[in-house]
């Protein structure tokens, strides 16, 4: 094909003007949107028990599990994992590949997204994105937003491969070779003996920012609090002054509770309290925010720019944790990097997934994205049908160079794969 010689006879970093000039933009179209489900059986690694965290639920002692005494160890298990893909065929041959998606998020696209994008043009990504959105009255939130941002995704990838290149390129180019991470220690015993503990271990594999889960809340009582300051000053102790330390809360706190958390914690210099409250109570993450020297971080159910922009216009937040997984895919995640930008505000997305929030984070500039969420134990298997999982070392991620985000599944993991319907 004449694009894939000039692709190929080009400069090594080609500018996007020549890409988008060789690839006779217009005669691409989608031709079928297939959810992809794949399983396999695999000796996995998990934490056993795994700790919970504390949640908005907890205020009822019947729904409060009560929080592990002692360390967690990792098991080995043999287990049958199954993983949701979304693929974007067209009719040149050339697929969009992007997941795993969420199982909430692939009801939406194979009902309502599907019928809607067969026949478009790929390469015409503000559109799309514009018209999937304006399709449906309940799109600014919640699962349709997820289900957008998993056909973004897709989208991102198939471009990716059409002009060859990794979808950081298609976003500007790198602004470094390496993205460091965050280890998020989910599922880890926060016992404050045990906690420390796994903390310096995890320093020594090169986690120099971690995050911590918090198990208490108003529900337990002052010894909970009691609890969650000792946290916070074991790992303190454990791991150094230069270390990282962030914590979260997952919505399950309220003002007073956070107030009091974070007024005997301040001298153990936290890097941020995340998601304290639930995403609604924008007036109570800008209370906090005045009332600590804390950053304050939230925005992993904040679900597009016009809700970012609110947080950023009350002062609410320090961290803008948009994911690009549920808040519109790449292209929105985007918009709300300028947003914050403006605003001197960071974004690091929030780890449910990895390859979209890389992508991005590569984009930008470290002032304003300088990490990548990695959930330690999640990661550990949740790319587990993959030929290239994207992998910490010494703390970072080096940049992919494949086209799209490189996503290929493994035949030899792969024992069925199939193509699934909710129409």
């Amino acid at each position: 094909m004449r694009r894939r010689t000039f692709l190929q006879s080009a400069l090594a970093v080609p500018t996007l003007s020549r890409l988008w000039a060789a690839a006779e933009p217009g005669q691409l179209r989608i031709q079928a949107v297939e959810i992809l489900q794949v399983e396999g059986q695999l000796t996995i690694e998990e934490p056993q028990p795994s700790q919970h965290q504390v949640q908005p639920l907890h205020v009822y002692p019947e729904h409060r599990p009560q929080p592990i005494r002692g360390a967690t160890s990792l098991v080995r298990r043999t287990r049958r994992l199954r993983s949701l893909y979304l693929r974007l065929r067209t009719n040149q041959g050339l697929d969009g590949l992007y997941g795993p998606i969420d199982a909430e998020a692939a009801v939406v696209v194979d009902r309502q997204l599907r019928p809607f994008l067969i026949g478009k043009d790929p390469l015409a990504g503000e559109a799309l994105w514009d018209q999937m959105f304006r399709l449906n009255r309940h799109s600014r939130s919640g699962h349709y937003m997820m289900a957008i941002s998993a056909v973004d995704n897709a989208l991102w990838d198939l471009r990716g491969r059409y002009l060859n290149v990794p979808v950081y390129r298609l976003l500007g180019g790198p602004t470094r070779s390496r993205v460091r991470v965050y280890g998020s220690c989910l599922g880890y015993s926060v016992d404050p003996p045990a906690a420390a503990k796994m903390a310096a271990q995890l320093v020594q594999e090169g986690f120099l920012h971690q995050k911590w889960f918090l198990a208490y809340g108003p529900g337990d009582g002052a010894a909970g609090l009691v609890q969650n300051i000792a946290l916070v000053r074991e790992l303190r102790a454990a791991v150094g002054e230069a270390v990282d330390l962030m914590f979260d809360a997952y919505m399950g706190w309220d003002l007073n509770y956070a107030l009091a958390w974070a007024k005997a914690v301040e001298p153990y210099r936290p890097r941020w309290i995340e998601e304290a409250f639930h995403a609604s109570k924008i007036e109570s993450f800008a209370e906090l925010r005045r009332k600590t020297t804390i950053p304050v971080a939230s925005g992993e159910h904040l679900y597009s720019r016009w809700e970012v922009l609110e947080y950023l216009k009350a002062g609410a937040l320090d961290v803008v944790q948009a994911d690009p997984e549920w808040c519109g895919g790449v292209s929105e995640l985007l918009k709300i990097c300028a947003l914050a930008s403006a605003y001197d505000v960071q974004v690091i997305p929030h780890g449910h997934s990895l390859h979209a929030a890389l992508h991005v984070v590569a984009s930008q500039s470290p002032m304003t994205c300088p990490l990548v969420e990695y959930l330690i134990n999640k990661m550990r298997n949740y790319y587990w049908c993959e030929k290239a999982p994207l992998v910490v070392t010494n703390g970072e991620i080096a940049l992919p160079e494949r086209p799209g985000f490189g996503i290929e599944l493994d035949e030899t993991r792969v024992e069925r794969q199939q193509t699934v319907s909710w129409s």
